[in-house]
């Protein structure tokens, strides 16, 4: 039977790239990253979408249900602007909410700048489908995924995704022994 490739979802929330005034940097930022990393086969379903709460909740929904996304990464719409709904979306779609990420992701930020305070990122996990929002700067998301990439696979193997391997030269993620 032939194996089918991992199913990662890329999603970047943002008003201007949806309408195509400007380029996705953050979305291939990410797509770049797993690229850089991962050594397990996979496919990229790759969306733009503007900051509407009901539109992201579609299309997480469907890349998770329908197209059976292992992974979903977000990009944009984190903040704490009116039309950042990001991490509302993705607490709706999601039957459990995995506060580490965020916290993580915040703590590694802070480090460059003040500001992440105002970030709201979140991880969680619909049916056997690991959601994270990321930041919207690819500088900012490369920091983030390199703190909580680690911990991907074996978040993957416990909900019953994907096992999903990666370079160690790059990342070291952690498995705990006998798994």
């Amino acid at each position: 039977m032939e194996q089918l490739n991992v199913k990662i979802g890329v999603l970047t929330v943002s008003d201007r790239a949806s309408r195509g005034i400007y380029e996705d940097f953050s979305g291939k930022a990410i797509i770049d990253y797993l690229k850089d990393v991962i050594t397990t086969p996979f496919d990229i379903d790759y969306r733009i979408v503007p900051d509407e709460l009901e539109k992201i909740k579609e299309i997480l929904i469907d890349m998770a249900d329908n197209q059976n996304c292992s992974l979903i990464f977000t990009t944009g719409g984190t903040g704490p602007a009116p039309r950042d709904v990001t991490p509302e979306a993705t607490e709706a779609v999601c039957s459990r909410i995995l506060p580490g990420f965020g916290e993580l992701m915040r703590q590694v930020s802070l480090k460059q700048v003040p500001t992440a305070i105002l970030s709201r990122q979140l991880a969680g996990i619909r049916g056997n489908t690991l959601i994270v929002n990321l930041p919207g700067k690819p500088q900012s998301i490369k920091i983030c995924l390199d703190a909580v990439f680690p911990a991907i696979p074996y978040c993957l193997d416990l909900i019953g995704g994907a096992y999903i391997e990666t370079n160690e030269e790059k990342i070291k993620t952690f498995r705990p022994k006998g798994t």
